[in-house]
């Protein structure tokens, strides 16, 4: 399994990692989205497509130790495609058929389109908000006029009033324009506070990653020697389909396959790709709920991918294919601190093997 860890609370237990004994027994897959386009002084953007849609990553949700199905890993004694067969039954046994993906929900919540809509929504109601003031001091606007006007109409009334009388008049004339000017030191302080709000929407909209075109790259990688046996691109994005991902990974399949890992992204549980485990004869091994280090090969690899790209520049999918490829023979001949045999690449460490 491919860095199968425990991080629950830290209690000073070993973490579990098991892998694939010869090359091509297990392969670890993965979906990761680029810009169509992207410049090398910009920052790439950090997302996922296992909910079907483009959204922001968010924080790795915790889950308890006893739930963890990759503790079947921890007995290294254990044969290892023995143990394989056992994480998947846990798996299986642990999610819930016809039970929405929570994990999904809250993805999708932070996804890019809802972070708009939802800033959208809060600059309406700031605005209706704003509406009610300007009407609320209207009327106030006009209640004081109105005040001020009967005052000016009146001033033979005001002389036949007697001393006590006036007194209290003016008294009640003090208490109103101190109201006034409370009234007018309010407004300014709810307009303060409303520039307020709205500049920080503003920020905020501003923050945002804008990127309208996006290319979808599956990353495919031998759990054994970290050998990158491909990065098929697609133009269509978030777009992807199951169908597609399965024909660019078809000719990629290694004959001696029996394990293949993945996310529970829609693209790898789709009837179709169940279809492709029975026709290709090998088991696909869906990891945890919330457990993406049991996929840790591919996570790894999309990130170092990422990090290469980080400082490179394309204008199109025949731009980063090239790079693409210029990463592939790079990654295959660097060595690797993962492997049993550290500083060896995964070529080298392929070599090996066959040679033992």
């Amino acid at each position: 399994m491919a860095q199968a860890r425990n991080k629950g609370p830290k209690r000073g237990s070993p973490l579990a990692v098991r892998t694939a004994e010869e090359p091509g027994q297990t392969l670890n897959v993965d979906l990761c989205f680029v810009p169509a386009t992207h410049d090398a002084e910009q920052k790439l953007p950090a997302v996922s497509g296992s909910s079907g849609r483009l959204v922001i990553e968010q924080p790795k949700e915790e889950q308890a130790e006893k739930d963890w199905p990759g503790r079947v890993f921890e007995d290294e004694n254990r044969d290892y495609a023995e143990a394989m067969r056992d994480f998947v039954a846990a798996s299986q046994a642990q999610s819930e058929p016809g039970v929405p993906e929570n994990r999904a929900k809250s993805l999708e919540q932070g996804s890019l389109k809802a972070q708009k809509r939802a800033l959208r929504q809060e600059e309406e109601a700031l605005r209706a908000e704003r509406r009610v003031a300007r009407q609320r001091c209207k009327d106030e606007d006009a209640a004081w006029q109105e005040m001020r006007a009967e005052e000016k109409q009146q001033p033979e009334a005001a002389r036949s009033q007697s001393a006590a009388e006036r007194e209290v008049r003016r008294e009640r004339r003090r208490i109103v324009r101190q109201q006034r000017r409370e009234t007018v030191a309010r407004r300014k302080q709810e307009d303060a506070k409303w520039r307020q709000k709205r500049s920080i929407i503003r920020q905020q909209f501003s923050q945002l990653p804008i990127v309208t075109a996006w290319i979808a790259i599956l990353v495919v990688t031998d759990n054994c020697t970290r050998q990158c046996l491909g990065l098929p691109l697609f133009v269509v994005g978030a777009k992807v389909t199951a169908e597609l991902v399965i024909e660019a990974l078809r000719t990629l399949l290694p004959p001696e396959l029996q394990f293949l890992i993945s996310d529970r992204g829609k693209h790898f549980t789709a009837k179709v790709f169940q279809e492709l485990a029975r026709r290709e004869e090998f088991i696909h091994v869906v990891i945890a709920r919330h457990r993406p280090q049991s996929n840790g090969i591919a996570e790894r690899l999309v990130r170092t991918l990422k990090d290469w790209l980080r400082d490179k520049t394309w204008t199109g999918d025949e731009e980063l294919a090239i790079l693409i490829a210029d990463f592939i023979a790079a990654y295959n001949d660097r060595p690797h601190q993962g492997l049993p045999l550290p500083g060896l690449s995964p070529n080298e460490f392929a070599n090996r093997i066959w040679l033992m």
